[in-house]
């Protein structure tokens, strides 16, 4: 871990953990970072998760070398970041604790204690001088959580972003930055856009020659690539020309489909990935819908609805990838299985709930006009249920009626479905009827 110098490294790797935050497959661990500026003062920043307490208590001992620190800056009270706080008080009860307001609050609900006898309440304006080095803060609020500072050191231009900037995967192990930290920014910032916005226009007078994240690598020179995705993740905007196609499938067939149209699009030069959602890795399907610019679902209808594993992360989570205002990122949808056609209108609505611009207009027409049709059918059906039951009749001869059953359905139950009425239970003409055969007479009840 390369750190400026009289910054030390503390921080502690967890290859134990197979599920990040209980959701976020991590094959090659988590770090969980913490640093101390040695100077005249001392400041450490940040603890890391309880079950590496003992673990980060002996690396702050020995970049110490036997002296005590004098503040403990809390950025972030996430317990992955925090849980070594009551540990620290009781080692180095003269240390002052300096955090954000927020945090206080959160260290008396978690911990029991607010240090109201040593503490230093940090806001934008808030500095810190150690000696050579002198600290300002930057309240970053809802990145990711309301209580969060960062730090920055004007000698050494370091900024230390809390879980900004952070990645999956322990320290020990070498693999590309770009993937895993966009898996776990949009996993777990990407909700708060905005408020990333917000914090980059802050950070832009800085001059900021190193990042320590309290997640994943600290970050060196040239860092343009890494302020770029940044900024193109928390506007939302795609970072390349490509398909993700995602999908569901029953029988196989849609899987065929989104096949034949991965192959097409190979064939013309385009890149496409494809994502079977009950089967693959539901954050990588989303990551890479960020990724590309252009996202294609397929899936089929079941019990009336959109297919379960495919309809519970459309909506929850691949809107949010798709707020483009321009409209022209959506493919599709599918329109599902042969015997009924709601599951492409569906997740068309679904979209639409997510945001006005998140289908094309003539999706978001559809959408409106299934809704209609699904109210129409609903006083179709209140209607035929209100009808009074028919006068008794005679015994009707063979041949067709003048009235026939579809005619009496509601719009959206002619093709499909069968909806018994009390007038005609059953479909009328029969088949051998249609054919010129005679039919026998329906039965009808005795009058009662």
């Amino acid at each position: 871990m390369r750190t400026p110098d009289d910054i030390v490294y503390i921080g502690v790797d967890d290859h134990a953990i197979d599920l990040f935050e209980g959701q976020y497959a991590v094959p090659n661990g988590m770090a969980y970072n913490s640093y101390v500026v040695l100077d005249d003062r001392i400041a450490v920043l940040d603890t890391v998760d309880a079950r590496f307490t003992q673990a980060w208590l002996d690396n702050l001992r020995a970049a110490l070398n036997g002296r005590s620190p004098d503040y403990l800056i809390v950025q972030h009270m996430e317990p992955d970041h925090s849980a070594g706080i009551r540990a620290f008080a009781q080692a180095y009860p003269q240390a002052v604790v300096a955090a954000s307001a927020k945090a206080f609050a959160m260290m008396k609900n978690y911990y029991g204690m607010d240090f109201s006898d040593r503490r230093s309440v940090l806001t934008d304006a808030s500095t810190l001088s150690l000696g050579r080095h002198t600290l300002s803060f930057l309240t970053a609020p809802m990145v990711h959580w309301p209580e969060v500072v960062m730090t920055y050191d004007a000698l050494s231009g370091t900024l230390f972003s809390a879980d900004a900037f952070g990645k999956f995967g322990a320290l020990d192990r070498e693999e590309p930055w770009a993937g895993e930290a966009r898996r776990y920014y949009i996993g777990i910032v990407g909700k708060y856009g905005a408020q990333v916005q917000a914090l980059l226009r802050k950070a832009a007078p800085l001059d900021i020659r190193t990042i320590c994240p309290l997640h994943g690598p600290v970050l060196t020179p040239p860092l343009d690539a890494y302020l770029r995705l940044y900024q193109t993740w928390s506007s939302y905007a795609p970072e390349e020309k490509g398909v993700v196609i995602a999908y569901t499938s029953v029988y196989g067939h849609t899987a065929e489909a989104a096949s034949c149209l991965a192959e097409a699009l190979r064939a013309r030069g385009c890149t496409a990935e494809v994502y079977d959602l009950a089967r693959c890795d539901m954050h990588e399907a989303v990551a890479a819908a960020f990724r590309y610019d252009r996202l294609a679902l397929a899936t089929t209808t079941y019990n009336a609805d959109v297919f379960p594993l495919f309809g519970a992360p459309v909506r929850a989570e691949f809107p949010a990838a798709h707020r483009r205002p321009d409209g022209k990122r959506l493919l599709g949808p599918d329109g599902g299985q042969g015997h009924v056609r709601d599951a492409g209108r569906l997740q068309a609505a679904d979209l639409c709930g997510a945001g006005r611009h998140a289908v094309p207009r003539a999706e978001r027409a559809g959408a409106r006009a299934d809704r209609r049709a699904g109210r129409s059918a609903r006083a179709g059906r209140r209607s035929i249920a209100r009808r009074p039951a028919p006068a008794a009749a005679p015994v009707q001869a063979a041949g067709p009626s003048p009235r026939k059953h579809a005619a009496h359905r509601p719009a959206r139950f002619r093709r499909g479905f069968f909806l018994p009425s009390p007038a005609l239970p059953f479909p009328w003409p029969p088949a051998s009827a249609q054919a010129g055969v005679p039919a026998p007479a329906p039965a009808r009840a005795a009058p009662g």
